[in-house]
């Protein structure tokens, strides 16, 4: 089993959602990063989604838009993000997942990128602006170097197109709870029930669902129902908020995690 298929295998045993947190490699620098991805997966996370920073991240909120910034600036490459991953190799064997977009793959290769993701220890490419249809180059390529594919089925997508996007990954699917950028909202999106048994009908890969969930509360609404649960925003604002502050950083992190994390595990049934 990949490390991915474990990590489901045991939270699905636990009575439990895996717990997937989103932060922008690089942010707000490198070596903050490597302590906020510690925290992360010392305070109940499961699966880090590692957003690769571009400077044009159109899926993205103000709030990541601005961590992906900070981290160009502080100066993150493609071979820097590489190297974080390498580093938290070091700590943990949890699963990662690249977050990214298209151009910073195919710029670099297609084989190339995620031979090199591989062997830095990515589990998983979550290309954000590629379509299924299109993605024949890097589904070849992650199935060549053992690297999940994950695609996001939107709140929108026909049922033709789910059975399409369910059949094109490997890792897991990304739905997406309501149209729109990432960034936390006051509630949860409807239907997320209906959503997953229509998603449930074409696969047994595991479905996350993301985008606007940001409280404990809101991840236990999910949870209930979901495989896993993608906080992002909520948790790149603590580092947005300490800036000023950076020995406070960290632990505000961990401390935002831990009380997230406590709202995967299921009621008894």
């Amino acid at each position: 089993m990949s490390r991915l298929q474990e990590t489901f295998a045991r939270a699905r045993a636990e009575n439990r959602a895996a717990f997937v947190a989103y932060v922008c490699a690089g942010d707000p620098d490198f070596a903050t990063s490597v302590e906020v991805c510690r925290a992360l997966l010392a305070n109940g996370v499961d699966v880090l989604e590692l957003g690769v920073p571009f400077s044009d991240p159109l899926a993205d909120g103000l709030t990541n838009q601005l961590a992906a910034q900070r981290a160009l600036e502080s100066g993150m490459t493609a071979a820097r993000v590489f190297e974080l991953v390498r580093r938290v190799r070091e700590f943990s064997q949890a699963p990662i997942v690249f977050y990214t977009y298209y151009n910073l793959v195919f710029a670099n290769g297609v084989d190339a990128y995620v031979r090199a993701a591989k062997e830095a220890g990515v589990d998983g490419l979550l290309t954000l602006d590629l379509p299924p249809e299109e993605a024949g180059e890097v589904k070849a390529a992650c199935a060549a170097h053992g690297v999940g594919t994950v695609f996001i089925i939107a709140p929108t997508s026909p049922e033709e197109r789910i059975a399409k996007i369910a059949a094109t990954s490997t890792g897991f699917l990304y739905y997406v709870s309501r149209e729109g950028v990432t960034g936390v909202r006051d509630q949860v999106a409807g239907n997320i029930p209906e959503a997953l048994a229509r998603i449930r009908a074409h696969t047994k890969l595991p479905t996350v669902v993301g985008f606007g969930i940001g409280t404990r509360a809101q991840v236990a609404e999910v949870a209930a129902h979901a495989d896993g649960v993608v906080v992002g925003s909520a948790l790149v604002n603590c580092i947005r908020d300490h800036l000023q502050d950076r020995a406070r950083m960290v632990p505000a992190v961990a401390a935002r995690a831990a009380d997230l994390a406590a709202g995967v595990k299921r009621r008894a049934r």
